[in-house]
């Protein structure tokens, strides 16, 4: 029954997630707004968890929990990124892809693509099956993944408040954040996520079967993205364009961890092989050192 039913369960979520994201983007390409994009890939999740909870209809503990952390970071996630773009007004992404019908319809693809693959750990968890060889709640996996996803959503929630709060300070203006856990990562935000998700695959380490395992692919692809796409590679190349040129920005550069919430005199004292295997920092994000800039940048 469980393999049939995921079948039919996953076919309905791709379904769900595809009408909802269509429908999302038809209204932001018709008034050409950035005000419903993060707002309608943070719901969507939320959406899917309470979907397949309901459909399952045995509430167990372990669904339950799953269901109430993911609950948690759409509505802090979708809540804040939705008040964010309402104050200041669009969102830089898509300059130059709002009027372009096809790289805009690409973008909201692509989030049709992270809703689902991430949020695969909850609609496994949620599947309504008998599994007698499975571990009883709570397991070790299990308070593991929700230690993760609780810490991961703490990260991220203080970071997030404390970027937005330093930002909104007028004496802060073309500066960037270096308070909080910024001052132990140059990314706490994006750490925290990859965190969270970890979290979630680890929750269903108790009852996934065999090809269930590819829930795995959940914290993978966040962490492809942050890595390698649309997160640190950018944030690194405009902040370096930014203030490259500038020597306390070196200075927190070459002392601060580009991920992993280190202290700054532990982080910068390891040698350059470690911080590259271990904390992510890839030479392709620095490009203070070939990359020209003038003194206006800094202004």
């Amino acid at each position: 029954m469980g393999s049939v039913w995921d079948g039919d369960n996953l076919a309905l979520c791709a379904l769900v997630t595809v009408c909802m994201q269509l429908s999302f983007f038809a209204v932001a390409a018709w008034f050409k707004f950035d005000k419903v994009t993060d707002f309608a890939g943070g719901t969507n999740f939320l959406v899917l968890a309470l979907l397949t909870l309901f459909l399952s209809g045995t509430y167990e503990a372990r669904q339950l929990a799953v269901t109430i952390c993911v609950t948690l970071w759409s509505v802090r996630l979708s809540g804040f990124l939705l008040y964010r773009i309402l104050l200041i007004g669009k969102d830089d992404r898509f300059d130059g892809k709002r009027e372009n019908f096809l790289q805009f319809l690409f973008f909201w693809i692509f989030q049709m693509l992270w809703v689902f693959i991430v949020s695969l750990p909850v609609i496994f968890i949620n599947s309504p099956r008998l599994l007698p060889t499975s571990l009883s709640f709570p397991s070790g996996w299990d308070i593991a993944g929700l230690l993760l996803f609780i810490l991961g959503l703490l990260i991220e929630t203080i970071a997030d408040f404390q970027k937005f709060f330093f930002k909104q300070d007028p004496s802060n203006r073309g500066e960037w954040c270096q308070v909080g856990l910024w001052s132990w990562s140059r990314h706490p935000n994006y750490f925290g996520e990859m965190v969270i998700w970890w979290g979630a695959f680890l929750q269903g380490i108790s009852v996934y079967k065999t090809w269930e395992y590819v829930a795995v692919l959940s914290p993978l692809f966040t962490m492809s993205i942050l890595l390698f796409l649309s997160g640190l590679p950018l944030l690194e190349k405009t902040a370096d364009k930014k203030f490259g040129t500038r020597k306390d920005y070196q200075e927190y550069k070459r002392r601060v961890s580009p991920l992993v919430l280190l202290p700054p005199a532990l982080y910068s004292s390891l040698p350059d092989c470690l911080k590259t295997s271990l904390f992510c920092e890839f030479p392709f994000y620095n490009r203070i050192n070939y990359e020209k800039h003038s003194d206006t940048e800094n202004e």
